[in-house]
């Protein structure tokens, strides 16, 4: 009976200390003491808020439900390749870019009147709006032997013109072989015809290259390649200077075609040729001042262009066609 009634005496002990009074605890307030007091009871819901419950529940597990799949892709739902579809499309669009090639070939160069085409003064080659301009050149820096300049090709403010920016540096690789380094440039792509046949621009009608350019009062070197199939002429170009003023304002640099020199891996040779403008395959744009540090070059279009004050062939006496005793 002892143990019964300590038993009893305890449970009303703690009956009583659960429930915290205001008094005893004025700092806790109210509803702390009505917390306390109400989780230690079953909690029962409301008649009206049952239905909510379940239904809230019940969208809960539904949205948990779709969500997972969505994350589980079905097999029916699988991408399906084939390869043997992919080659069909392929030739398919080969084919087609053929056949206009052939309609355009009767028409006239380039799909356009001969008479449209002899009348041309000028002419925009390249000229930078979107980001498919941006995909008929490429990038390249002295980081493919080793160096350390970096260049970057970029859309300019409101997409019209294309930005060059990088670091140039002169520091030679460490890999033993190479004493020289630092170059940065930008190459147009050769074009592609159907079934990737190379093609090449037609310029014989125009005696000028036109630039409109911004930079930061670097020089450039404006390279251009022939179309050739001969591997051993594929280092060759011909090139010429192109001095920017920096600053804000924009500049046209009209180059004739006469003055550009043929150069070989970067050397000037001796026997200089004429620049054959009907076998044009593509256009660049090279720094190499020796001058560390950011660059940048703002392009807004690449053309060309017939200047009737301009009367010059070739700008040097040093050529087989001009001078032949010299290389006899």
């Amino acid at each position: 009976m002892a143990l019964v009634h300590k038993f009893l005496s305890s449970a009303y002990i703690f009956r009583k200390c659960l429930k915290p009074s205001v008094s005893s605890c004025p700092f806790l307030g109210n509803r702390f003491a009505d917390y306390c007091s109400s989780s230690l009871q079953k909690p029962v819901a409301a008649p009206g808020k049952t239905s909510s419950q379940r239904n809230t529940e019940g969208d809960l597990q539904g949205h948990h439900q779709r969500e997972v799949a969505l994350d589980i892709t079905s097999p029916e739902e699988k991408p399906e390749v084939s390869f043997d579809k992919a080659i069909k499309d392929e030739i398919k669009n080969h084919c087609r870019r053929l056949k206009d090639d052939i309609v355009n070939y009767w028409i006239g160069p380039e799909g356009r009147p001969l008479r449209e085409v002899l009348l041309e003064q000028a002419k925009v080659v390249w000229q930078f709006r979107g980001k498919e301009d941006l995909d008929k050149w490429m990038v390249t820096s002295d980081k493919t032997i080793g160096g350390r300049s970096e260049v970057f090709l970029k859309m300019g403010k409101n997409n019209q013109s294309a930005l060059l920016y990088g670091t140039l540096s002169s520091e030679a690789p460490k890999d033993g072989e190479s004493g020289r380094s630092g170059y940065c440039a930008m190459i147009s792509r050769i074009p592609r015809g159907p079934f990737e046949r190379k093609r090449s621009y037609d310029w014989s009608q125009f005696n000028t290259l036109y630039l409109r350019v911004r930079g930061d009062g670097r020089p450039w070197m404006v390279n251009i390649r022939q179309d050739t199939d001969i591997i051993q002429r594929k280092n060759q170009m011909y090139s010429y200077f192109m001095f920017t003023r920096g600053g804000p304002y924009w500049q046209e640099v009209k180059i004739p075609f006469s003055k550009f020199f043929f150069s070989n891996q970067g050397r000037i040779r001796d026997a200089q040729y004429q620049l054959l403008l009907d076998k044009i395959s593509s256009v660049g744009f090279t720094l190499a001042d020796k001058v560390d540090g950011p660059f940048f070059l703002e392009i807004d279009f690449i053309g060309v262009f017939a200047d009737p004050a301009h009367t010059e062939e070739f700008a040097y006496e040093n050529s087989p066609e001009l001078n032949p005793r010299l290389f006899k």
